[in-house]
């Protein structure tokens, strides 16, 4: 590394270069979508100047941030022209993976070189320890991740014509469009769908014969969707990771072990707790709530009839999140397994250890922190939120604020409801969550190049606490 790349790397933090990204591509995103070719006639003519700047702000953020959260009246299927749509794709494309990665993909497609900085910056944004390995691993993501949705859209093409048929309008070419649309919400646990305000209930186990549609093509919908959301919740790093270790165990890293045992047990015991709580859920819409409630927004079962427990468990579901490096929200499987790792070996007096490795105390320290500041800026938002329209009520607020914080996209019905001043605070809240909480506190750590070496330091006293 020369000493003009060293000047640079250490004269802006790299989560400034994230942030800054993700705020310009939310910016132009917002732009797209203020244009009159975005969405239909009626919608225009029915809103006014101050709500269709508003929902272009939350509707551009919501899909950078994968979240999914709607204000649009009548849903995207209504609403928005192909134009609108195609652009709410290109957000959650370059939301679920990231402009930065996006770029220097096409970048060294096209013989570009990448500097020292750029793989910097790289690596931040991608969670790794090393640059070493970085552009295979770049490559591997964005080719790994178009697969994914490619075989997503020729499996789902065929359902979701029979859906065309019901609306008598079958067609195979608006069919595959509308494909292309659900397999990039899908993969990004982005959760906005173009079937109807309803989100996916059409497709539900309970109402899909009411809608023409087959029993094949109703579990093949169901499955490929949940199959796209785990594999994006995951994240390509982790399935990059079996890949490499040629799906044996023994070779994958702890980081891969603790994410696909905390991700299985999750949606196990999800479902599980989903199927108890709400009698009237039957096992296919159980099972794909409790991995759509991890992030993705999508709804096979209106959030309207979950009874208390079970909007606590969709609750509980959702702060969890995704995992690390993937494109979904929430603190992450990895930092609840930690957490939980922690309690634990706390109460048997030992030290925190996974798969006969030692959890550093730095990991369960940032942990704790992550999960302080997401329950305390869930906490301020739902109580300003609140402030402002307290007719919303708080178990729905609550449920709201949650859920964009953790970029999930699910509601209980009030998002429409939402004056403008909400609307741009959850903007905030959606573009926070997205980041994280510990790279938007990062960028005040100035010694993040190097270990901090204090001075100065102080005797050491202990102080109650329980």
């Amino acid at each position: 590394m020369n000493g003009r790349e060293v000047m640079n790397i250490k004269k802006l933090h790299p989560y400034i270069y994230i942030i800054f990204t993700f705020f310009c591509v939310i910016l132009i995103g917002t732009i797209l979508l203020l244009l009159p070719i975005s969405y239909s006639k009626d919608y225009i003519s029915e809103t006014s100047v101050g709500d269709y700047i508003a929902n272009s702000i939350f509707m551009s953020t919501s899909a950078v941030c994968v979240t999914g959260l709607s204000v649009m009246p009548d849903g995207i299927v209504t609403n928005m022209t192909i134009f609108g749509k195609a652009v709410m794709v290109l957000l959650m494309e370059i939301g679920g993976l990231s402009i930065i990665t996006i770029a220097v993909f096409f970048f060294s497609i096209l013989g570009g070189k990448i500097g020292l900085s750029s793989n910097f910056i790289l690596k931040e944004s991608l969670n790794q320890n090393s640059v070493n390995g970085i552009m295979k691993l770049v490559k591997n993501i964005v080719i790994l991740s178009f697969t994914i949705q490619l075989i997503g859209i020729f499996i789902n093409w065929y359902p979701i014509y029979e859906y065309t048929k019901y609306l008598g309008e079958a067609n195979w070419g608006k069919a595959f469009l509308m494909s292309v649309f659900h397999a990039a919400a899908s993969f990004n646990n982005a959760g906005f769908d173009v079937f109807s305000a309803d989100s996916m209930v059409v497709f539900s186990s309970a109402e899909y014969m009411n809608y023409g549609i087959s029993t094949i093509s109703m579990v093949t919908i169901n499955l490929s969707t949940m199959l796209m959301i785990v594999f994006g919740g995951i994240g390509v790093v982790i399935l990059n990771d079996i890949k490499n270790s040629k799906f044996k165990w023994k070779m994958m890293s702890l980081h891969t072990k603790i994410t696909l045992i905390t991700t299985l047990c999750l949606i196990i015991f999800g479902a599980l707790l989903l199927k108890l709580t709400c009698k009237d859920m039957n096992w296919m819409e159980a099972f794909f709530q409790a991995i759509t409630c991890r992030t993705a927004g999508f709804q096979t079962y209106r959030m309207s009839d979950l009874t208390p427990a079970g909007t606590i468990v969709c609750t509980f579901l959702m702060i969890v999140g995704a995992s690390p490096c993937s494109c979904g929200g929430g603190i992450k499987t990895t930092t609840f397994a930690i957490i939980v790792l922690a309690i634990v070996y706390f109460s048997i007096g030992k030290k925190t250890k996974a798969f006969n490795r030692t959890i550093e105390t730095a990991q369960i320290f940032k942990a704790f922190v992550l999960v302080s500041v997401t329950i305390i800026c869930c906490v301020i938002n739902t109580f300003v939120v609140l402030l402002i329209q307290p007719e919303l009520g708080l178990d729905a607020t609550l449920f709201e604020v949650i859920s964009a914080f953790s970029t999930t996209g699910l509601s209980k019905g009030i998002t429409t409801d939402l004056n403008i001043a909400n609307k741009i605070l959850l903007s905030f809240l959606m573009f926070f969550g997205r980041l994280g909480p510990l790279t938007v506190i990062g960028v005040v750590n100035k010694n993040w190049l190097s270990p901090s070496k204090e001075l100065i330091k102080y005797v050491e006293e202990s102080v109650y606490i329980g």
